[in-house]
This record gives structure tokens, sequence and C-alpha cells, in this order.
């Protein structure tokens, strides 16, 4: 795509403009016999839609003939910006946590396709709205990994008159495991003495989730 093209889908106003067009200017260029619009849509044709491309890390997408270092680079920028501004605007709009399924709506569409798992904390005002969110560990979840001064510190730090837990499994599986279920006691229980209650430990797996308040586990 040269730039005569390209600004003339610009102008149109990314609305009216079609998912390969929309690629199709993040990727700028196309390569020998082949334009970028056709690079653009056979990608999305190959994964069936925009949501299953924007999974896709950098690796993967190298892998696409005419699709280079820096043309992925773009592309897994971009899909990171659209999730962080989809999630930012469900949270920061003054939304109060009455349920777990409220969590579970807002963190899924940020969670459910990260391939290590990141154990969060989330900081509720009085009137149990999200005032700060953290991801304190990346990796595998054990007790030597979550200590208790980090998951205070944040509350501490924030003022929170409550907070939530929450966690993913990349494998899917949203049942707690026996390390899940020992360090989220020992949690509510520190949260106790320290007077910041423990709402709820969310688990995300996919487009599922568990809720150690749902399940009775806390």
């Amino acid at each position: 795509m040269d730039d005569r093209p390209r600004e003339k889908l610009i102008l149109r106003g990314p609305q009216s403009l079609s998912d390969a067009e929309l690629i199709a200017i993040l990727l700028r260029t196309g390569m020998k016999g082949k334009s970028v619009l056709t690079i653009a849509q056979e990608m999305i044709n190959r994964e069936g839609n925009l949501a299953v491309l924007s999974s896709k890390s950098h690796s993967s997408l190298i892998k696409t003939n005419g699709i280079g270092k820096d043309k992925a680079a773009t592309l897994v920028a971009a899909f990171e910006l659209a999730k962080r501004i989809l999630h930012q605007q469900k949270w920061l709009f003054d939304k109060k946590i009455t349920s777990p399924s409220d969590v579970a709506e807002i963190y899924i569409p940020l969670l459910k396709n990260e391939t290590k798992e990141q154990f969060w904390v989330l900081c509720l005002s009085t009137s149990n709205k999200i005032i700060k969110q953290e991801a304190i560990s990346i990796g595998n979840l054990n007790s030597s990994v979550v200590h208790q001064r980090e998951v205070f510190k944040v509350a501490i730090d924030n003022n929170a008159a409550s907070i939530i837990l929450m966690h993913n499994h990349p494998s899917g599986n949203t049942e707690p495991s026996n390390e899940d279920i020992v360090i989220t006691k020992k949690l509510v229980e520190v949260g106790k003495i320290m007077d910041i209650p423990i709402f709820d430990h969310i688990i995300i797996a996919g487009n599922n989730y568990t809720s150690f308040v749902e399940r009775r586990l806390i």
C-alpha cells in the first residue's frame, strides 16, 4: 500500500473500514506479487476473525509470508493497546463490584489469552469500586511467589477498604489447586488481622471463572 491509497483509507474514517483495511493500515506495505490488503485479508481468513488474530504471539505472526519482525511487533502492540483500552473503560467508569461475575466481565478479556499465570490484587473503595489494580507476580502460583507483605502493601498504599485476589489459569481449568486454597486461606487470615477483608478470590481460565466465595472456599 503506497501512501496515497493509505491516506484515502484513513480519510474515510476508521468506522467505515473493514477489518482487513484496518490491519492493512498497520502493516503499511505488502510484498512482491501480493498487496498489503491481500496479506491482511489472508491473515484474518486463516484465523477466522480479529479476536483470534489478536491473540497470536509475535513469533506466531512472523510465520506469515510477508510479515516480518517489525510488522509483527506493530500488530502485537496495536492488539495489546485495544485490550488495555477495553479493560480500562470497564473499570475506570465507576463500576461498582457487586458479584464475582462483575469481576469476570472486566478481567476475562484481559487475562484469558495470557500464557503465564499472573496474580493480581484489586483494591476496592468503601463503595466496592475498583480504585487500583496491580499484578504482583507472574509465573507459577506458589507460596514463594505470592508474599503476604506484597498483597497487603498494595492495599495499604491505596487505602483499600477491601481487596479481591485474582489469578489466571493458562491451562483453561478453573479448578483451584491445593496451593491456591492454602495461599488464599493464609491471606484471608492476615486480612482479618489487618482489618482489610478479602472480598473474594477469582480464578480466570479462558472465558470461564471460579469464585472462592461462590464455592464457599473462603
